[in-house]
């Protein structure tokens, strides 16, 4: 069988050519003999490829030389109360603004830590809207101000970094990092799962200001931020495959251009997609035309069993893992930056065939 084009929300689809590489040094990277599953995490090789993903991720985001970059694990859920631990206790306050399903999560986490309120709740549209500045119920009193930048399952994106003043900000940008510049400079923590446009589940990338931090007392050493970055990310054994691979991905990154020429790449796929919902009399986007993510479209036909057919027989066609979250119903085709636009413009095609028949 072929490669399918595959539309999953996370762990999704990733670059070919990276995957080609990787398949090539699976058993001997770089002439070491051994397969980097197989290293030491503490031995020469790996460190070489752990300094030059880190060097590739600072040219490729342009993080600012006083920022710490950490690779983790436990994904963006862990950071929803390593964030909190590490910051809070300089107020014992902080601001959340929930627009989805994972700031609603990381709230809830954040509560556990000290007074944390929510700045903006966006459940009563159906997270289908991303506030305005002008909405945002800021405390000048709050250690950090946490907000998701891609919500993956409703399908909206923050299309501005909001402005916080002196209070530092902390974003979850799991679904969206890498899909287009961003100034790294205005964020006091940035945190991303790799398994949407990074790489393979099990990695999580931490990029952080260290004179913002003000963790609780006590906090367990592996949660400390400070600990990771004494020991450069090695406090334990790191992920070290997924490191390996987010150094190709970067690698195909950079060989695509800059991050402008990904965005402007990754709107021309969206657009396709938006452009057969806002024709269409049979599909529905219930987002907000300028909250709409360029990373997951999300819509309906508005009858489940007719969303089912839809599913059953994309899958049939090659279009597989298009099935809405559990929390939506409907579809959600995620299309991130290793989707190629062939497969979005022959979704849109089976779209408007599944439509006509």
């Amino acid at each position: 069988m072929g490669r399918v084009f595959n539309f999953s929300a996370g762990p999704a689809v990733m670059p070919e050519s990276a995957l080609r590489r990787a398949a090539a040094e699976i058993t001997d990277h770089g002439g070491s003999g051994m397969s980097v599953m197989e290293m030491s995490h503490r031995g020469k090789h790996f460190d070489a490829i752990i300094q030059r993903t880190e060097q590739s991720l600072r040219e490729v985001l342009d993080i600012p030389a006083h920022y710490k970059v950490l690779f983790l694990q436990g994904g963006a859920t862990l950071q929803f109360s390593m964030s909190a631990m590490n910051l809070i206790g300089k107020t014992g306050k902080a601001d959340y603004a929930v627009t989805g399903n994972f700031s609603a999560g990381a709230f809830k986490e954040g509560k556990r830590f000290g007074t944390v309120r929510a700045c903006v709740d966006t459940s009563d549209n159906g997270y289908t809207k991303i506030p305005a500045q002008s909405e945002l119920d800021l405390d000048p009193e709050a250690s950090y101000v946490h907000y998701c930048m891609n919500n993956t399952v409703f399908g909206t994106k923050w299309t501005y970094i909001p402005e916080t003043g002196d209070v530092p900000l902390v974003c979850d940008m799991s679904s969206c990092i890498l899909s287009e510049p961003l100034d790294v400079s205005r964020f006091g923590v940035i945190y991303a799962g790799a398994q949407k446009n990074m790489g393979p589940a099990g990695l999580t990338v931490v990029i952080l200001r260290e004179d913002i931090l003000h963790p609780i007392a006590p906090i367990p050493t592996y949660l400390d931020y400070a600990s990771q970055i004494k020991t450069n990310s090695m406090y334990n054994t790191p992920p070290t495959y997924g490191v390996y691979l987010l150094g190709l991905v970067l690698d195909w990154v950079r060989e695509r251009g800059d991050l402008a020429a990904m965005k402007a790449y990754n709107e021309k796929k969206a657009a396709i997609l938006y452009d057969v919902l806002d024709s269409s009399q049979m599909f529905i986007s219930k987002v907000d035309k300028a909250s709409r993510s360029v990373m997951n479209v999300v819509f309906t036909t508005g009858d489940a069993d007719k969303d089912d057919a839809f599913v059953k027989a994309a899958a049939a066609a090659g279009f597989v893992t298009l099935k809405g979250h559990r929390a939506t119903g409907g579809m959600r085709a995620s299309i991130y930056n290793a989707m190629p636009i062939e497969g979005v413009e022959k979704l849109a095609e089976f779209m408007r065939a599944f439509e006509r028949a």
